[in-house]
């Protein structure tokens, strides 16, 4: 993620600005305990945008307490006489800074919206700008206790794995602080009710990717009868997430209990049957399935090596290398024909260099090609931060090798990296998540929430929007039968956007049973509308597991 430097000051300037107007109370609900509200004191930050910081409770039940800051940036209404209110943004991560994806992709949102609502992004509890979870004194004490791989696939690796988790947890143990324990998503759910009040909105308006499903699912659970409307896509089933079905806890961890794996064997399915119909257009096709099972074969034992393009430093490309890059590469279609391109070139073994800059084209789709500006981007700590504040998961490390084995023969090439995305949690310190939401998520919302899901996701199946639809009682799901991670004004996709974008202005859903159908393929010769693939990117880069971005040999690897 990027953080140009004219961003940081305005946003250090409003760091410091002061909260005006008297105190008021907040009237109390049981969801959420009576916290000092007051108006937002916004300051200039570039480009049109304001920024600002506001106190929320540190602990909802002590809302009178500690306060701890929840960094804000908006996009004001270009239609002030026909604003509707504030439309609140999550990303995903779970550690994805709002703030950064609001100054990315705020321009790209439908015209109408940008006129018609200040667009509003904030960097959650203990991410980023917020008050944040740090568990080292710098940067790089942080990513030096990741292991070389991006995830383990071996048992030795699996024990060198534990042996990086254990020292991750132990750091946020002792120099954390107390943030630690208040980084749920139900408390993220709680500040954004108060932003909301915040704002001068009667009831909330939301847009969330990906995790962000999950923040806005815990905010429909614990604030029904606030939601104006709410858009989830990307989604994450909740039970799943949070504790799985019967005894899942106890020996499936998260990432394996949401099922990612099936939703990139499916997507990884498209990718090759779309590259052999494509011919020409497609570098790696001519039975696509087979050249990447031998690829895969033969890195197992052979790695490949690559010469970066920008520094210059040589390093080898291995089979765990390859799964991660496969796996960032198909959350956008839009660079599917670079992962071509680059596949084909480590199939035919080119040299060193011209890998490098094949792969180099696919990390700048991605959005990962510039390292962070900031100090101390927690990208390391923020992400298990929150996934082990909301989630159950088993203790033990053979029955995370157990899962990761069952895994990979159920799911194949993603069932391991799927499997360990979150291994810290088993030794995540146990105060985390005190206030976390663990169900029921069946509550009867003031509006309808609109749910969205690709066919097609290699990060949050479809499937786990029909549950998350089945589960709320006054929703509605909208399918789009195409490929890549998340769809609104992301895919590119003109039925999506436009029913999406009506239901935000009007609060009425799309027909019962509405499937937008894909607009041609990835390989097609013409290009992706620079808008949705700025989108792409904008999103992609907060969103790619860790193990994918120390496949780039990216900055937070």
């Amino acid at each position: 993620m990027t953080h140009p430097k004219q961003w940081r000051r305005g946003i250090a300037v409003a760091a410091v600005a002061t909260v005006t107007a008297a105190l008021v109370t907040v009237p109390l609900s049981p969801a959420r305990a009576a916290a000092p509200v007051s108006r937002v004191a916004w300051a200039a930050c570039g480009d049109g945008f304001e920024c600002a910081t506001v106190p929320a409770p540190l602990d909802y039940d002590r809302p009178r307490g500690v306060q701890i800051a929840v960094s804000l940036v908006r996009l004001p209404a270009a239609g002030p006489g026909r604003r509707i209110g504030s439309l609140l943004l999550n990303p995903g991560g779970p550690g994805g800074s709002g703030v950064d994806f609001a100054r990315a992709a705020a321009r790209s949102l439908p015209a109408e919206i940008q006129a018609r609502f200040d667009i509003v992004g904030f960097d959650p509890r203990g991410i980023y700008r917020s008050t944040p979870l740090r568990c080292f004194d710098t940067y790089e004490q942080a990513i030096a206790v990741l292991p070389p791989f991006p995830y383990p696939e071996t048992p030795a690796e699996e024990r060198q794995q534990r042996v990086s988790d254990d020292q991750l947890a132990a750091a946020c143990a002792r120099h954390g602080g107390a943030i630690l324990d208040h980084m749920s998503s139900a408390d993220a759910a709680r500040d954004m009710d108060l932003l909301r009040e915040l704002l001068g909105d009667r009831k909330l308006s939301y847009l969330g990717y990906s995790y962000g499903s999950l923040l806005g699912q815990n905010y429909a659970n614990l604030f029904p009868s606030r939601v104006r409307a709410l858009v989830i896509d990307a989604v994450v089933d909740p039970v799943a997430w949070a504790t799985g079905h019967g005894r899942d806890a106890r020996s499936v961890p998260v990432g394996t209990r949401i099922a990612s794996a099936d939703g990139a064997r499916r997507t990884l399915g498209e990718f090759f049957r779309l590259c052999d119909a494509a011919g020409p257009d497609c570098a790696f096709s001519g039975d696509a399935s087979r050249r990447y099972a031998q690829l895969a074969h033969r890195l197992r034992g052979d790695p490949a090596t690559i010469v970066d393009p920008f520094s210059g430093e040589s390093y080898p490309f291995t089979y765990n290398d390859l799964i991660a890059t496969t796996l960032g590469a198909l959350y956008s279609p839009q660079i599917w024909p670079d992962l071509a391109f680059f596949l084909d070139a480590v199939h035919e073994q080119l040299t060193p260099a011209v890998l490098g800059q094949r792969l180099a084209t696919v990390r700048a789709g991605l959005g990962l090609a510039a390292r962070p500006q900031e100090e101390y981007p927690n990208d390391v700590e923020g992400s298990p931060g929150v996934t082990c504040s909301d989630t159950v998961n088993p203790r033990s490390l053979v029955d995370w090798q157990r899962s990761a084995d069952r895994a990979e023969q159920r799911y194949g090439y993603f069932g391991r990296i799927w499997n360990w995305a979150w291994s810290a949690c088993r030794s995540w310190p146990r105060t985390a998540g005190q206030d976390r939401h663990l169900g029921p998520w069946t509550a009867r919302t003031a509006a309808p929430v609109l749910v969205v899901g690709n066919y097609f996701d290699p990060a949050t199946r479809y499937q786990g929007a029909v549950a998350a639809a089945r589960l709320l009682p006054n929703s509605r799901l909208l399918s789009y039968a195409g490929w890549g991670h998340a769809a609104y004004f992301i895919a590119g996709n003109t039925c999506v956007d436009t029913k999406v974008t009506r239901y935000l202005l009007t609060s009425r859903v799309p027909a019962a049973g509405t499937v937008c159908r894909p607009e041609g393929s990835p390989f097609d010769p013409a290009p992706a509308s620079a808008l949705s693939a700025t989108a792409a990117s904008a999103l992609t880069s907060v969103v790619v597991p860790e193990a994918v971005r120390r496949s780039f040999r990216t900055a937070a690897g």
